[in-house]
């Protein structure tokens, strides 16, 4: 399987710093929601969810797309309902 990211060798750094940085922001919204610091959680759930798709598209890795979908869908509904 060939991805994006092997076929141009800069979009192997981009995606390398894309990975860690949305898994660092995933990282903050767990520590937001351990103190109750809503709505800032989802926020920053949402962003590192949006990083994680990015990436799944990247590696056209299906399974990290769709599951980085369905949970960003999810804390969409829920922002959008409280």
């Amino acid at each position: 399987m060939v991805t994006l990211a092997a076929k141009r060798p800069n979009a192997e750094a981009a995606t390398f710093a894309l990975k860690w940085a949305a898994s660092l922001i995933q990282i903050a919204g767990y520590a937001t929601t351990a103190f109750g610091m809503t709505p800032l959680n989802v926020y920053l759930f949402v962003v590192g969810l949006v990083g994680w798709f990015a990436v799944g598209v990247l590696w056209n890795d299906r399974a990290i797309m769709l599951i980085h979908a369905v949970a960003l869908a999810a804390m969409v509904a829920g922002l959008l309902s409280s």
